[in-house]
């Protein structure tokens, strides 16, 4: 049996690590309260924006949200909202396995956000074209490198992490022009017309501006709801990881009070067999 000492060093650090896990468990789950806060804020804001958008009667077959590429890309492209970080849990892993049912490397690119996901990328051998590190949730979020990125494609489909219930998290994939009318929610609006409206500059460059707008809400959109899948990921997994370090410190206390108990038992046996030596070697001495 070991040491008693060397048993309460080891839980000494257990209680360490229960203690971290419980500080990042409190941390995630503030994360998780103020992101879900700006998704809502996000989703009214993208509402608005369509509401004004639909309102402008504008020939429908050449806007953004209809038309096809016009060169001669083919390519479609992925674009995969990872961590930054690897304390999520496993959630990033399952991102990548559902992204490579769909992914073929003749027909498709991937872009990527998220130095996590790059490397599960790069761990399994699947090329991307760009890199993105995740802007942060706490800052106003420019997605403007990655929309230029992503302009010249047939075809976009998001990979994200959705945000189900603090306790449940999925993986999700839109296509992202198609999500803007389904975010639309079918908002509309009184008909904005150049009869009744001055539109400076031409209508055509004001919608052309809020559809690249729009697409950057969309976009940001996901990214929220995938941090929002993150935090409450990794608020799960230092639940689990100070329940484990909990369970591990009750081991250990209870094999440090085994070790205590044998070490005074071993201690009491000593005693007794010193004193029975020193009795009967008095006794010899009177004889």
């Amino acid at each position: 049996m070991r040491r008693a000492s060397a048993i309460e060093r080891e839980a000494e650090q257990i209680t360490t690590v229960k203690d971290l896990t419980s500080v990042f468990e409190s941390l995630a789950s503030t994360q998780v309260a103020k992101i879900k806060n700006k998704v809502d804020l996000s989703q009214a804001f993208f509402q608005l924006l369509w509401k004004r958008y639909s309102s402008i009667r504008i020939d429908e077959g050449s806007r953004i949200t209809n038309r096809d590429i016009d060169n001669d890309q083919t390519k479609k492209v992925f674009v995969i909202i990872s961590a930054e970080a690897g304390l999520s849990g496993d959630i990033d892993q399952h991102l990548i396995e559902t992204m490579q049912q769909d992914y073929d490397p003749e027909t498709t690119d991937i872009i990527v956000l998220g130095s996590h996901g790059a490397n599960q990328l790069t761990q399994r051998g699947i090329p991307f074209v760009r890199f993105f590190q995740v802007p942060e949730s706490d800052h106003y979020i420019d997605v403007s490198p990655v929309i230029e990125a992503i302009l010249p494609y047939s075809k976009t489909i998001v990979y994200y992490e959705e945000y189900v219930s603090l306790g449940v998290q999925a993986i999700k994939s839109i296509d992202l022009i198609s999500s803007m009318r389904t975010m639309s929610e079918e908002a509309d609006e009184d008909a904005m017309t150049t009869s009744n409206t001055i539109f400076e500059p031409s209508l055509d460059e004001i919608a052309d501006q809020m559809e690249v707008t729009m697409m950057k809400l969309a976009l940001s959109q996901t990214i929220l709801e995938s941090s929002l899948a993150q935090a409450a990921s990794r608020f799960n997994a230092m639940a689990m990881a100070k329940k484990r370090a909990k369970e591990l410190l009750e081991d250990y206390m209870l094999e440090f009070h085994r070790a205590k108990r044998s070490e005074s038992d071993r201690q009491m046996r000593e005693v007794i067999v010193s004193l029975k030596k020193k009795r009967k070697h008095s006794g010899e001495n009177n004889e």
